[in-house]
């Protein structure tokens, strides 16, 4: 029972010294997104590491923003609001909430010797407009902002199917130890029987053993390619060998290790790699998370711009059924005072149908808009009624601002080279895969390592009091009372180093001809040449963005001026029309196809406005500034939460 308790004492000396060994996480991470366990209690503290983190489950509850902006079954809606119902519930925009997070873990888990698990590389484009499902009507809609909507297909802030994330996955280069300190403790107890051929010395025919054996020892690794391992090991013996000088018998021996690299895996550079690129993959998350950011204001707002125009083409389609309705009325009455011929009634009735197809196409697609709006700034989609039901009616409208002078495009490329994320995230990653390199380089070194040990050994136990066999007579005692003791004296011996081993060991691995390690070097260098190539790309293509941005921008101008020009001329045309089919010197044809042209051109000017409107929007994403202009701040958006109130509501049967 005093072997056991000796055991158990020593024991819990080991495990605290194991827990109070420094990481190398604890001076870099920020643990402002683990759980918090009740650190004050000792047992809180060891038992911390060892539970599960306990995340926390999705959240699929709406903002309080969304049902405060709703009365009386309409939803009114800002362009702001939009935005930040967008950040606050936007699912696009929640899961890239958790990339930091994902992030965060994958350091700890570079700071522990672990492998990386990257960064998830996928941009999540924004809803498309009904305007698609429209192709081909007469609807006024906005389509594609006259190829702006195009300009950053290739490399832009949200263009194109996705951006690249660091993600390292393939472990290359030389091996990463563990770096978090081990503690393994063992305990045996066994009984074994030899027997024996020869019975001259011992006289037995077989020799028996029992047996304990308690095992203890802490290892630790550091980034200087370091290992170093501390021991002790205790052995208990009893036999019924009667010619044991001491029986039983207690032996220990306390064992430092220490094994260095020398070439291969050898230095900070080289060990550190994963963390410097974990650390930057935590930059790189961030930046994502921007990046999601402007592609889905950029689509809201888009989204947003289109219900507008969807809205204004609406009341284009009922003026202009309300023209064919009256026009039909007023051949009517003159066919039954008989001024008119019947066969005109036909045309001004085949007018009023043409415009009331056209009116329920353009409702059609108003009604789809607002439902793609809806489930884009809900958690749950359209899955409540009060949302499905409720009618969005847009409280800001597209103005046309004044001319400003054209900034020149050197000046603009700037701007873009500072504000766009993308372009900080190929640097960041071209960066990681140079750190990256230092493995494979240095994979490419012969193993050569030295280990150095230090052991101090120690026995103690009782002389042996078995008789021999056949004469009954124990063996004289020649055992020296230096020996004479339990695991006390063992423990003295081994602290006094009574009995020390030393020795030291070089170890050479030459691997013949080296083709796996210089197949990942040339691999890892051929992979960096080719993401240096792609960068010079994406900087070859942001230029082309940002020119053919301006000029939709400047185009979509120009083709609201004209649009809105032949919108005038067709109403004095039209009025000019009337006024003489007034008095008889034209004909309902003329009349007819001079409403149709003016529906047409006021269908082309709302399609113009909103043209410009989203011009407007893909230059501000090609440039960078989609958060700047909308005053986004992103630690707002990464909490989930706008601190701004809603747009406050009309007044009570005010119309809009």
């Amino acid at each position: 029972m005093t072997d056991f308790r000796s055991y158990l004492s020593v024991l819990c000396s080991m495990m605290m010294m194991a827990a109070a060994l420094p990481g190398q996480q604890q001076t870099s991470v920020q643990t402002s997104q683990a759980p918090v366990y009740e650190r004050n209690s000792f047992l809180g503290a060891i038992t911390s590491h060892y539970r599960d983190p306990g995340i926390d489950p999705i959240r699929l509850a709406n903002s309080a923003r969304l049902e405060s902006l709703l009365r009386a079954g309409r939803l009114y809606l800002s362009l702001q609001d939009a935005i930040a119902l967008a950040i606050e519930n936007n699912l696009d925009v929640e899961m890239q909430r958790y990339g930091p997070m994902i992030s965060k873990a994958s350091l700890q888990r570079a700071l522990a010797g672990g492998l990386l698990r990257g960064v998830p590389p996928t941009i999540q484009q924004g809803a498309q407009s009904a305007q698609s499902q429209a192709i081909g009507s007469s609807t006024g809609g906005t389509g594609n902002a006259s190829g702006a909507t195009g300009a950053g297909s290739g490399a832009g802030a949200g263009g194109g199917g996705g951006s690249t994330g660091g993600t390292v996955i393939t472990a290359t280069g030389t091996a990463i130890q563990n770096l978090d300190p081990v503690f393994v403790s063992t305990m045996a107890f066994g009984h074994s029987t030899r027997p024996q051929s020869n019975t001259v010395t011992t006289g037995l025919t077989a020799i028996a053993f029992n047996s304990q054996n308690f095992s203890n020892a802490i290892q630790k690794s550091w980034l200087t390619g370091t290992t170093a391992s501390l021991g002790w090991n205790m052995t208990g013996v009893s036999s019924n060998n009667p010619l044991n000088d001491i029986n039983p018998s207690r032996s220990g021996n306390f064992q430092l290790q220490v094994n260095q690299r020398l070439l291969q895996g050898f230095g900070i550079a080289v060990n550190n790699r994963n963390i410097r690129i974990a650390k930057n993959n935590v930059k790189v998350s961030d930046l994502q998370f921007q990046l999601q950011l402007i592609t889905t204001v950029s689509a809201i707002q888009n989204l947003y711009w289109d219900l507008v125009s969807f809205n204004e083409d609406l009341k284009v389609k009922q003026q202009a059924l309300a023209l064919a309705q009256k026009l039909y009325e007023d051949n009517k009455k003159q066919v039954e005072i008989g001024t008119l011929a019947p066969i005109e009634i036909v045309s001004a009735q085949a007018q009023v149908a043409r415009r009331q197809q056209e009116l329920l196409q353009s409702e059609t697609v108003l009604l789809q808009q607002e439902t793609i709006l809806k489930n884009a700034l809900s958690r749950t989609g359209v899955l409540s009624p009060t949302i499905a039901d409720a009618r969005i009616v847009p409280m800001d409208s597209i103005k046309l601002p004044p001319r400003e002078a054209a900034r020149p495009l050197k000046e603009l490329y700037e701007e873009a080279m500072n504000t766009r994320p993308d372009l900080e995230q190929t640097r960041i990653n071209i960066e990681n895969s140079k750190i990256g390199l230092k493995g494979s380089r240095s994979q490419l070194l012969p193993s050569l390592d030295v280990t150095m040990s230090v052991q101090n050994n120690g026995l103690a136990g009782t002389g042996n009091m078995l008789p021999l066999p056949h004469t009954g007579l124990p063996v004289p005692n020649r055992v020296d009372p230096f020996f004479v003791g339990n695991y006390g004296r063992v423990l003295g011996q081994l602290f006094r180093r009574n009995f020390p081993d030393y020795s030291i060991g070089f170890q050479l691995n030459i691997p013949i001809r080296n083709r796996s390690a210089l197949a990942d070097m040339t691999l890892d260098t051929l992979s960096l040449r080719q993401a240096e190539l792609q960068q010079q790309k994406q900087l070859n293509q942001l230029r082309v963005d940002i020119n053919n941005a301006t000029i939709a921008l400047q185009q979509a101008r120009a083709r609201f001026d004209a649009a809105a020009q032949e919108r005038i001329l067709q109403e004095q045309t039209l009025d000019a029309e009337q006024k003489k089919y007034a008095l008889g010197a034209s004909t309902v044809f003329f009349v007819i196809q001079y409403q149709r042209d003016l529906a047409q051109a006021q269908a082309n000017e709302v399609a113009a406005l909103g043209s410009y409107a989203k011009a407007e929007v893909d230059l501000d994403r090609v440039l960078g500034r989609t958060l700047t202009r909308n005053n986004i701040n992103i630690v707002e958006a990464m909490s989930g939460r706008v601190s701004h109130g809603p747009t406050p509501l009309p007044p009570e049967g005010a119309s809009k």
